[in-house]
């Protein structure tokens, strides 16, 4: 739906989007932390991202559980939060919680299925503009003949940062905090971006669905780090 509505992203934009999809997974961003522990695979959810999608179970940390992310809504005064209230005016079943529960279990899949070159997971989830931004940087890599590794070992806390609502069209734009894995490998398998040391990545993701449509699916509409 990306093009349809109402989220203003011109060309220039998803430029930007598909230089940060390739530089954000081909370099180190953040701050290094000292763990090594092997990741839990992730745990597939439905194809559409649905606000009552159940979160993926998270990994474990020297055999206990990690702690779930932190997941925090905006004031209900605040604009974010006015914008919230109205897009339960017209859709009864949206919940921001359960938004927030999708949002990361999107963002895994998402993440992952990118470094994976997975489009048939990628798709479904993306709005056309951004799915044409995901799928050039994967031919790229493809053409490299290089591979992403990558490895969500936990998602340290989801924050409503934004929200709009114009007519029925919803924005939502996520703040994510998780510990990751990048290693790009070249084509004789060797390292060359990124690395083993798990760090801390910050990114905002917006999402946007037509509430008064048969669809449920919310889509990536843009994404940038911060």
């Amino acid at each position: 739906m990306g093009g349809s509505g109402g989220f203003p992203i011109d060309i220039v934009l998803f430029a930007m989007i598909a230089a940060f999809l390739v530089l954000r997974l081909r370099s180190v961003l953040g701050k290094r932390q000292g763990f090594e522990q092997s990741a839990e695979p992730v745990e597939p959810v439905e194809a559409a991202f649905r606000p009552m999608a159940p979160t993926p179970a998270g990994p474990t940390i020297d055999g206990a559980a990690a702690a779930p992310p932190a997941r925090i809504l905006p004031a209900s005064a605040s604009p974010a939060g006015q914008a919230l209230a109205r897009m339960i005016a017209v859709d009864r079943g949206f919940d921001a919680a359960r938004f927030l529960d999708g949002a990361e279990g999107a963002f895994r899949i998402i993440v992952t299925a990118f470094a994976a070159g997975d489009r048939a997971a990628l798709h479904p989830l993306l709005s056309e503009e951004t799915w044409h931004a995901f799928e050039g940087a994967i031919a790229a890599r493809e053409a490299a003949g290089e591979t992403q590794r990558t490895e969500i070992r936990s998602i340290e806390s989801a924050v409503i940062e934004q929200a709009d609502l114009r007519g029925t069209i919803a924005d939502i734009t996520v703040r994510l905090v998780s510990d990751q894995i990048n290693l790009t490998l070249g084509r004789d398998g060797l390292p060359v971006a990124g690395t083993d040391s798990v760090t801390e990545i910050t990114d905002l993701w917006t999402f946007e669905r037509n509430l008064a449509a048969g669809d449920p699916t919310w889509r990536l509409v843009a994404a940038r780090s911060a």
